[in-house]
């Protein structure tokens, strides 16, 4: 009777704090515990991986997970390369491919899925996994590995493909997709695999238009000389690839613009200050008409001598050019007659104006000496200040030691262009004429230029 009693008081107490807003206990999913890091793992294929003397088109791939798949199209390569997209489909834990095109005998295929496959739950990327099979009694086993370079920069785009041609004309490349395809790493290097012994073309490729095929001189594009054997008893291949014409940009809808009331201009003058390697720029709100250029007067402040400038106009009319050899440290005034100039609805500037600056001294620039050692004269190298994708300074390399007392602080890439033709600028290849482009290479290091301070370094090419 005591246990009863005792039992109906506690069974009270819990309703009472149930009732109340809080549990005697709560049920609930533990927490905490190992995050799941391991991608999906393939437990079964029909036919099995490397299967030989296949001619079933559709094949089964079974992982121990759940999985996604993402960006098919820009993930997964097969090889050879299809006439037709096979269908690609998965359902929880198994993909099925359906190849669409006529199975070739006696061929090694593989199907690279890239990044394509990932666990549904934590995203764990399965990364390069490839499946593969032959149609043949065995499964090609040759390699092909080389890289692809920028020619103009020497650096590397992960967005070219490399792309192999069997027993192909030259005019292949630009009629037909090719036969084996795989994508650069990030440092440039490809590595083509399960491949026959042959003969094949070797070709880079940014595809812009998907369809596999140098179709466009704007396309960046490289090609190998010669023809590939394998077995390759050669170093591996270095492709450099170029743009044969430059794209040119989306034009931005032009508006009219609308002519001010007034002639007025702007100066690239810092601060008062004139550049001693550039020339003085003054740029005007509207055409201009009429310039008297012997009308315009450099001189020091006093007036007193005249120097020999130069001066020119743009072909927007809109900018005047004045070069001179500025004396470092040295007082200019520029002295615009107010007739000098007519813009193209007549106005002239209000009075005659004078512009009073100062040239730069040399405190202001950087002293850089660069030694350059296994530097090949005989290929014209010419060495470039590059700040991004804009050449800031260009100087041809005559001896292994470069100075130059006169170079704007900053920090800047070096370049060296190899200027085959020796006309000061990067030329590019001509696939029609087998032509490769001119090459270049981009020292790993940054050099970084201190005002009145001198900077040297070592370079070994």
């Amino acid at each position: 009777m005591n246990k009863i009693y005792i039992f109906f008081i506690l069974l009270v107490g819990c309703y009472v704090v149930i009732t109340s807003g809080s549990g005697c206990a709560q049920i609930g999913v533990p927490t905490g515990g190992t995050k799941d890091t391991i991608p999906p793992l393939l437990v079964k294929s029909s036919p099995a991986m490397k299967s030989t003397n296949v001619s079933d088109k559709t094949i089964t791939l079974t992982f121990d997970e759940y999985i996604d798949m993402q960006e098919l199209s820009t993930n997964i390569l097969i090889s050879p390369v299809q006439k037709a997209n096979p269908s690609i489909s998965f359902n929880r834990r198994t993909v099925t491919i359906k190849i669409k095109d006529t199975l070739q005998p006696n061929t090694t295929y593989s199907i690279n899925f890239g990044n394509a496959i990932r666990d549904i739950n934590e995203s764990n990327i399965l990364p390069g996994f490839t499946y593969i099979f032959s149609t043949g009694n065995t499964i090609d086993s040759l390699t092909l590995s080389g890289k692809a370079l920028l020619a103009e920069t020497g650096l590397t785009d992960s967005t070219l493909f490399a792309m192999l041609y069997r027993d192909a004309a030259d005019s292949a490349v630009q009629k037909r997709k090719p036969d084996y395809i795989t994508k650069l790493k990030g440092d440039g290097s490809f590595l083509f695999e399960n491949l026959p012994p042959g003969n094949f073309k070797l070709y880079a490729l940014k595809d812009g238009d998907g369809g596999k095929t140098y179709n466009s001189k704007t396309e960046l594009f490289a090609f190998a000389d010669t023809s590939i054997t394998l077995p390759l008893d050669l170093p591996a291949p270095v492709l450099y690839a170029y743009e044969e014409q430059k794209p040119i940009p989306a034009r931005a809808p032009v508006l009219k613009p609308v002519k001010e009331k007034r002639l007025r201009y702007t100066t690239n003058l810092a601060s008062q200050s004139q550049d001693l390697l550039l020339p003085l720029e003054l740029s005007f709100n509207n055409s201009l008409k009429v310039f008297e250029m012997q009308k315009i007067i450099l001189s020091d402040t006093n007036y007193t001598r005249s120097f020999p400038a130069i001066v020119t106009v743009d072909s927007t009319r809109k900018k005047i050019i004045i070069q001179n050899s500025w004396s470092a440290g040295n007082a200019y005034a520029l002295i615009l007659p107010m007739e000098l100039l007519t813009d193209t609805a007549g106005n002239t500037l209000p009075k005659t104006d004078t512009l009073r600056f100062t040239a730069k001294n040399n405190s202001d620039y950087g002293n850089l000496l660069l030694r350059f050692k296994n530097a090949d004269f005989d290929k014209h190298p010419v060495l470039q200040f590059t700040d991004g994708t804009t050449i800031k300074f260009s100087y041809p390399l005559l001896t292994a030691e470069w100075s130059n007392k006169l170079i704007p602080p900053g920090d800047y890439e070096l370049r060296i262009l190899f200027d085959d033709n020796n006309n000061g600028k990067w030329d590019p290849g001509n696939y029609s004429k087998k032509l490769q482009p001119e090459k270049a290479i981009t020292l790993p290091q940054k050099i970084s230029v201190r005002a009145d301070w001198d900077n040297e370094r070592d370079i070994v090419l």
